[in-house]
């Protein structure tokens, strides 16, 4: 076991977004009963540190360990395109992101950029992901691959996209069998090659409802009944012209959202991203059918796509968690993902506006993402985002003074909350100084 020494904070478990901090804390791990890696004991030094008198403590005076970030959306073929300048969506993806996951085809391709966003993703202390892969299924195969050698929990899957794309992006078939078949088949194969190996997961992955046909979501579908226990993600109600598009492609749903539930896509671990313009009747299907939504502020502000309804979806009463959504989004950083969620809530134009606390931002980003994935330690299930005991620790340790104006700002904080959101109003990379993956140590 180990024993490390500094400021900490968690989330209180039955609490949505109520944070607990403590000034001089110590956090034990060891292994469970499986070898896993996983938070022993938290709590006030000096009421902990009696338990275990004959381990040694890491002490980190001044820093801050607080749970390992969740990125409940990321796309990881578009590190190269983030910050490339569009008009709005569908042109977006037209001219940058397409021609970037055209190269994904080449092993060589995707291994060096998995080794890269994996590395950056645990740079800004993201230690959990769900992400996009492309077409291919050689990009699949190197993230996987990239993110086991890490230990890193991570979440992946081949993307279902047979119509409305470039022809060598589409998923391609073999010999007599289609295109369409073939991508399901690979999709399976996957599973069984990957889902539940070591920290990783697979999800089953339609890119949007206007890139399948409805062959191709049956079959989705379908491998999402008899796999229960993996997980779906896709886009949903991002912008207008794609929900006009959807809806014209889907004229019998009764919305975008709804072309999803049509095919057997939402239930418990179905992740849609956006989930910006949708009526009570569209929160109420998120929330009957368990799915969840991964707000991606950054990427909705650089697209103008939207803002996201927190006071809708808290009132109807379904889940969401914080994402990057790079590509589109603009940084790796959750901090700036927080920074920029706060902003859409408080815009009150097209929509109810609300001031988020620092601590349900920091929630959502990890505690509440967490749930969100179904990874909250429920029904004696693996939990991350927390550093409850139980929870896998994956950790990240914060020096609140890595940087002159940081020093200055967090000095003055006379609450967690003032503390907090100067963290995340100020803060970026710098603020990581390392990030601890359960089972690398």
């Amino acid at each position: 076991m180990k024993a490390y020494r500094a400021s900490l904070l968690w989330f209180a478990p039955d609490a949505p977004g109520q944070a607990r901090f403590e000034t001089d804390g110590l956090l034990v791990v060891g292994p469970n009963a499986q070898g896993t890696q996983v938070v022993q004991a938290i709590g006030a030094y000096s009421a902990v540190a009696p338990q275990y008198p004959q381990l040694a403590v890491q002490h980190f005076p001044g820093r801050i360990i607080a749970p390992g970030f969740i990125d409940l959306h990321i796309h990881y073929p578009q590190t190269n395109v983030i910050g490339s300048p569009a008009s709005g969506l569908l042109p977006w993806l037209e001219n940058y992101t397409f021609p970037e996951e055209k190269r994904f085809a080449a092993p060589d391709y995707s291994a060096q950029a998995a080794t890269f966003f994996v590395a950056e993703l645990l740079r800004n202390g993201v230690t959990s992901a769900l992400t996009f892969a492309t077409s291919h299924v050689e990009s699949v195969n190197a993230l996987f691959a990239e993110a086991q050698a890490q230990k890193m929990r991570l979440i992946t899957g081949l993307c279902l996209m047979d119509r409305h794309a470039p022809a060598d992006l589409l998923n391609q078939g073999q010999g007599s069998v289609s295109g369409t078949e073939q991508s399901l088949r690979d999709t399976e194969a996957l599973i069984q090659r990957w889902h539940g190996v070591d920290r990783l997961g697979y999800a089953i992955t339609p890119r949007f409802t206007p890139t399948s046909t409805d062959a191709q979501l049956r079959g989705a579908g379908e491998l999402a009944q008899q796999y229960g226990d993996v997980w779906i993600q896709s886009h949903v109600a991002e912008n207008k012209d794609e929900i006009t598009w959807a809806r014209e492609l889907f004229p019998a749903s009764r919305s975008y959202l709804a072309t999803y539930d049509d095919f057997g896509l939402m239930r418990e671990r179905a992740i849609y991203a956006h989930c910006i313009h949708f009526d009570d009747d569209d929160r109420a299907l998120m929330r009957d059918t368990g799915a969840a939504a991964a707000v991606s502020p950054t990427s909705n502000l650089f697209l103008g796509s939207g803002f996201f309804d927190y006071e809708g979806a808290n009132r109807v009463g379904y889940q969401y968690g914080l994402a990057s959504d790079v590509g589109g989004g603009t940084s790796f950083s959750p901090f700036h993902t927080m920074l920029a969620a706060y902003y859409v809530g408080r815009e009150g134009q097209t929509k109810p506006g609300l001031s988020l606390s620092p601590q349900h931002l920091w929630w959502q980003h990890t505690a509440g993402a967490a749930a969100a994935l179904g990874l909250d330690g429920a029904n004696g299930g693996p939990a991350v985002g927390n550093l409850l005991p139980g929870c896998e620790a994956d950790f990240i340790v914060i020096n609140p003074q890595a940087t002159p104006l940081l020093t200055r700002k967090t000095a003055l904080a006379s609450n967690l909350d003032e503390l907090l959101f100067s963290l995340i109003v100020l803060g970026d990379d710098r603020l990581v100084e390392q990030t601890v993956i359960s089972q690398a140590f």
